[in-house]
């Protein structure tokens, strides 16, 4: 059967990123469940589309509950500077607000609700709100006619999304991950909109995650203020190494593995931090076992009593984590960093930050 484009249906496809076959990102077997050889079975390819750009999930062959993880300060916080921020550019109009939502867990809705804000129960709605919720739906086009159909004829429709040239720039080929259908870049969610009826007027970046982007968009064609110019040059400058993805893979796992191995040579007590689904692919292709990595802390109580899927690595308690005295901890999510340092100051000076050219440490950072 041939493929088509989520977000347009053509069917010229190229394939930018393939793991090969990996675990699936959000299945924590129970801590004592034997390592199945099928556990490391599930496809995960990134395939982008020459029509309208859109990078996307080439299939998905898992099915899995989802633990709900915690939400991250930094998310917390970028959220309020948002909303702020919209507030400010007076596009907060209106009365009714709805929430399209990430499964991930998170809402902006109490943030709209000091604004006055109502959630609307029927009908489109003055504000609508998408924070990394449009990602996780296989039909690319039904879901942003969707949010089309939410919105107001005079409404705003704010929709925030990892910029897929941060993750281009920035090495970051395990954003890729099962359940996530799409990865936009500027000009592609133009375009999608577009064959929405909408147009998109402002945007706002943030450093969460290494580069997201707010966008506002309105019914009808309007114009585009000179955000939209500064943040389309400057994807088109990233997106054009776009094929240098693939050969990251290969190097973050062989450094993330060659650090491992040195520190079970000194004889160095190694756990992480974060039992994320961008660090489910990149454990198991680096061969993490508890010889080398004794423990995930993660802060998620779902997770915790559970394992690393493709490996017997346990998930374990932050509380845990201390007791345990590790000499070194890596950091599987950057953006975490101010949050558990605050929450576990035993720990300053022991924390490395994953990057695909190797842990790095975080003493003398703020």
């Amino acid at each position: 059967m041939t493929r088509r484009c989520r977000g347009c249906a053509h069917t010229a496809l190229t394939t930018l990123l393939d793991l090969g076959p990996v675990p699936a990102a959000d299945h924590f077997p129970p801590r004592d469940a034997p390592v199945a050889a099928t556990e490391s079975g599930h496809p995960l390819r990134m395939d982008r589309c020459a029509a309208c750009g859109l990078a996307q999930l080439a299939d998905d062959d898992t099915v899995t509950a989802e633990p709900r993880g915690v939400e991250p300060l930094a998310l917390r916080d970028q959220a309020a500077e948002a909303v702020r921020r919209v507030h400010g550019a007076g596009l907060l109009r209106g009365s009714t607000v709805t929430e399209f939502g990430s499964p991930h867990g998170g809402t902006w809705l109490p943030l709209l609700t000091e604004h006055g804000f109502t959630e609307n129960t029927g009908g489109p709605a003055d504000v609508v709100l998408d924070c990394f919720g449009i990602m996780h739906e296989p039909d690319q086009r039904a879901a942003f006619a969707a949010r089309a159909a939410a919105t107001a004829p005079d409404g705003v429709l704010l929709v925030q999304y990892h910029s897929l040239a941060a993750i281009v720039a920035q090495g970051q080929w395990n954003a890729l991950r099962h359940g996530h259908f799409a990865y936009y870049s500027l000009s592609t969610l133009r375009t999608l909109l577009r064959a929405a009826g909408m147009s998109v007027v402002t945007a706002w970046e943030f450093d969460l995650y290494g580069g997201t982007v707010l966008l506002a968009v309105r019914h009808g064609d309007h114009p585009s203020d000179a955000t939209i110019d500064s943040v389309l040059v400057a994807e088109s400058g990233a997106l054009s190494s776009a094929a240098e993805l693939q050969h990251t893979v290969d190097r973050h796992v062989r450094a993330l593995r060659r650090w491992l191995d040195a520190g079970a040579a000194h004889g160095h007590r190694v756990y992480a931090y974060g039992a994320a689904s961008r660090a489910v692919a990149l454990l198991s292709m680096a061969g993490a076992h508890r010889g080398l990595l004794a423990g995930v802390a993660d802060a998620s109580p779902g997770k915790q009593g559970r394992r690393m899927p493709g490996t017997d690595v346990p998930i374990i308690s932050p509380t845990e984590l201390l007791a345990a005295e590790p000499d070194l901890v890596l950091l599987t999510l950057p953006d975490l960093l101010t949050e558990v340092r605050a929450a576990l100051p035993e720990l300053e000076g022991r924390w490395m930050i994953d990057d695909p050219a190797g842990p790095r440490g975080t003493i003398g950072e703020s």
